[in-house]
């Protein structure tokens, strides 16, 4: 699914963004560009980055 379609960010790029360290919407704005152009994006992208991090929490503590 397209989240940032001025930017053309997909929710799975937001997913690789994630396991490459980001942990704030700043740093999808910075990688990604996520929210520059229109700003429509944004609470989607935050909603799908919390997805992302929840997601990584419940497989560290599943891994642990």
């Amino acid at each position: 699914m397209y989240v940032c379609v001025c930017k053309a960010v997909r929710e799975r790029d937001i997913d690789r963004a994630v396991e490459d360290g980001a942990g704030h919407l700043r740093d999808l704005t910075r990688s990604l560009g996520v929210g520059t152009a229109c700003g429509r994006c944004v609470r989607c992208a935050r909603q799908c980055l919390d997805q992302a991090l929840d997601a990584r929490q419940r497989e560290a503590q599943t891994a642990a």
